[in-house]
């Protein structure tokens, strides 16, 4: 059975193409992972990536929100939902709820991936960040490369038990 697709798409529209494929906003992988495609903005105050552009006919323009940033989600059996980002540019917060929404399971088990929190534009972020994930309460959060060196610090003081420091070689069973 397939899970529900992201943004419902009816009335004759089609889904992007992916080579010869038509692909919905979001779909299952080999029944066990399931893609988000885009990213539902919920949280509204995860901003994407501000000086983001993109070449559009010719042109250079702003685009901030990074709609094509994509999480991969997982249901481990007995433990719940398993979010794994990339950098993370929808927002930590904004990625979870989304995977909660697509599966329409509550508990997140784990939350690893970049969160996106380096550098001086997203660190006012960060104590927004850790009460809205204490909210989601993630058994697990191993925070990666784009989170940013103050982020990890303030999830592992906030999140003591659940944070896992990662580094290239990091192993994690779950």
């Amino acid at each position: 059975m397939r899970p529900p697709c992201g943004r419902g798409k009816g009335g004759g529209e089609t889904f992007p193409r992916v080579g010869d494929d038509q692909v919905p906003p979001s779909f299952l992988f080999d029944h066990s992972i399931l893609v988000t495609g885009e990213i539902d903005r919920t949280s509204g105050f995860e901003p994407g990536f501000p000086p983001q552009q993109a070449l559009r006919d010719g042109r250079w323009e702003p685009d901030p929100l990074v709609l094509d940033d994509q999480a991969l989600i997982a249901h481990v059996r007995d433990k719940g939902l398993v979010v794994l980002t990339g950098c993370g540019h929808a927002g930590i917060v904004n990625i979870t709820r989304y995977a909660r929404r697509l599966t329409a399971l509550d508990h997140v088990h784990a939350v690893i991936g970049g969160f996106h929190l380096g550098g001086a534009i997203f660190e006012p972020l960060i104590p927004r960040v850790c009460d809205e994930l204490a909210a989601l309460s993630p058994d697990v959060i191993v925070p990666a490369c784009c989170t940013g060196w103050a982020a990890q610090q303030a999830l592992a003081q906030r999140f003591p038990l659940a944070f896992i420091p990662n580094t290239v070689g990091t192993r994690i069973e779950l």
